[in-house]
């Protein structure tokens, strides 16, 4: 039996209306990612693709979904917005996958919103939350204001950035999740950058970069339980 892909809609916020969904189940899954996306991208950008199909290899789902203004096109709504967005996509994971573990994060804007969305307040059954390139300041502008609410943050996270990020400059974000103490995980991919393209120089593995994310992302699994 292979995965099953299933296409489905949820209620972003009563004003925003429905937005969609991707759910890829694998056999035997040992959790549930709810995967959101980059600012620019959607869920069916080939980042995201390429994230769920190497998480479905290792026995994990996945629930890629929109955010409203990339359903609609146009700029992007209020962070109050993106925030609901997130929570709702969890309760639809939530809902749809009631037996597995769930966990949850995105690739750069979607992984900073589920962030800020976590350490406003709890998300209702989420074991811990996972991050594709956080996007710790902007390009060009070093920063760690961007952090300064990870430490309100009480589940375990894990941070999978690329050691060529020019959005997560290491001597920022290794000291940031240090701070986290014994809550965080930092693994760094060798010559990746914000999008995970690698340089086969410097890079001492011929692992895919996305299988790596997936392995790791299931031992960390493993280990918080």
């Amino acid at each position: 039996m292979g995965v099953e892909t299933h296409e489905l809609r949820f209620e972003a916020t009563p004003e925003k209306g429905d937005v969609s969904a991707i759910l890829m189940v694998p056999p035997e899954p040992a959790a549930v990612l709810v995967l959101g996306h980059g600012a620019s991208t959607n869920m069916r950008h080939r980042t995201l693709q390429s994230i769920a199909d190497s998480c479905a290899a290792v026995g994990i789902a996945t629930l890629r979904y929109n955010m409203p203004y990339m359903e609609r096109g146009g700029g992007r709504e209020s962070e109050a917005v993106a925030l609901a967005t997130v929570r709702q996509a969890a309760k639809t994971a939530r809902e749809r996958c009631a037996a597995l573990p769930l966990i949850v994060g995105g690739h750069s804007y979607c992984g900073r919103m589920s962030s800020l969305a976590a350490a406003e307040s709890p998300i209702e059954g989420v074991r811990g939350l996972v991050f594709f390139s956080f996007p710790l300041h902007p390009a060009g502008s070093p920063s760690t204001a961007r952090a300064e609410h990870l430490p309100k943050i009480t589940v375990p996270m894990l941070f999978l950035s690329g050691t060529r990020d020019d959005l997560a400059k290491l001597d920022l974000l290794e000291p940031v999740c240090a701070g986290l103490g014994d809550r965080a995980t930092l693994h760094l991919l060798q010559t990746a950058d914000h999008g995970f393209k690698v340089q086969k120089r410097g890079r001492s593995t011929d692992e895919d970069v996305f299988d790596e994310m997936a392995r790791v992302l299931k031992g960390w699994l493993d280990r918080i339980g």
